[in-house]
């Protein structure tokens, strides 16, 4: 029986846990398919059958990123909020912030280089606008700043109060879908999204990372017990197939299936998230994790080059972004060069060398 008034005491990870890499490896290599097809072909040339089902099924990979990041919070700090380690590891989110900000900053001037004037890439760094690719990491540099300071509350807070902070959170980025601002876009969609503007709004995309959080406590508990384990995968999987019925059943009462999956397929209703991408998106996320879960240290191993990925997701980010941004749009000019499938095969490519780049990187350090 669950009790909702029980301030949790979590047991501490044992080491890193495979399935997680997996899932965020998962979620990359998703991404990285994306953002080769959107950035070498262009999305207005992707032929039906891409849009549906390959282009449609990549929409999974931001819900899953999300989600992973607030697992793996809950998994490696945690537990730790209240000992004396937390002032240390409370440093260390807040130093890869400053990583990850300054990387973000970076790859604006990759991914705007090739086609933006001077002015234009100096307006975005200065938050004058936003980027397309990259603004994943401008949303994952904020994050870091704020959420250690709301991990100590979290791990002292009954089960209610994190239930309720959830609902909370998602009523009050509805409401705020409907604030001005005092005509500041670049400020509504730093916190909420804004639909002029491809970035992620911190309170919009927060109850995310807190359902992340709490899929993060219940792993701790069950990971280690094959009983345990089974049960959450099934429950993992088992919500996530009722969101993606429940999109499909919205569809149906709409009329038309097939247009809304191209709707999602096009990015309709992810920024700002609408109800329709948010019930496939964070769906599909759901049953990834749960089968990343399931049995993760052999799919770990099985799909090895997936886990390498995501043990290092910035180091896969950046690996992918030059690739596509500055060596194969800019030096060799090859936007619009591309078909379709071939854009594909970039995709899978860009996989297997951000995998082989990780792994070198390592050799070397180890080697050194």
């Amino acid at each position: 029986m669950v009790n909702w008034k029980e301030i949790p005491q979590l047991p501490k990870a044992e080491g890193r846990i495979d399935a997680i890499d997996l899932a965020r490896g998962i979620a990359i290599a998703l991404m990285i398919v994306s953002h080769a097809v959107s950035g070498l072909v262009g999305i207005r040339n992707v032929p039906d059958w891409g849009m549906v089902p390959v282009h449609f099924l990549t929409k999974f990979s931001s819900s899953l990123f999300i989600l992973v990041f607030g697992v793996a919070l809950a998994v490696a700090f945690l537990a730790h909020t209240q000992t004396e380690q937390w002032p240390k590891r409370r440093l260390k989110l807040w130093l890869r912030a400053l990583e990850v900000w300054f990387w973000y900053k970076m790859l604006i001037v990759v991914e705007m280089l090739p086609f933006s004037a001077p002015g234009d890439i100096v307006d975005t760094l200065l938050y004058g606008r936003f980027a397309i690719w990259v603004e994943i990491l401008g949303f994952y540099a904020i994050a870091l700043l704020w959420v250690p300071l709301i991990l100590p509350l979290w791990a002292r807070a009954p089960l209610w109060g994190r239930i309720a902070t959830i609902v909370g959170l998602v009523l009050l980025s509805a409401w705020l879908q409907g604030v001005s601002f005092g005509g500041n876009d670049i400020l509504k969609a730093l916190l909420v999204d804004h639909q002029d503007h491809y970035a992620w709004g911190q309170i919009s995309r927060a109850p995310l990372i807190f359902i992340g959080l709490l899929m993060g406590e219940a792993l701790l508990r069950c990971y280690f017990s094959a009983r345990l384990r089974r049960r959450l995968v099934l429950t993992l999987m088992g919500a996530g197939a009722l969101m993606i019925a429940a999109f499909y059943g919205v569809a149906l009462v709409e009329g038309d299936v097939h247009a809304a999956m191209m709707a999602v397929a096009l990015n309709a209703g992810k920024h700002p998230p609408g109800l329709a991408f948010m019930l496939f998106s964070v769906g599909g996320a759901l049953i990834l994790l749960g089968l990343a879960l399931a049995d993760g240290a052999l799919a770990a191993r099985v799909l090895l080059p997936l886990t390498i990925v995501g043990s290092d997701a910035l180091k896969a980010f950046i690996f992918h972004i030059v690739m596509i941004f500055l060596v194969l749009r800019f030096l060799l000019e090859g936007e619009g060069m591309y078909t379709y499938p071939q854009a594909l095969g970039v995709g899978g490519l860009l996989i297997l060398g951000a995998a082989a780049w990780i792994w070198l990187t390592r050799w070397m350090t180890k080697h050194r």
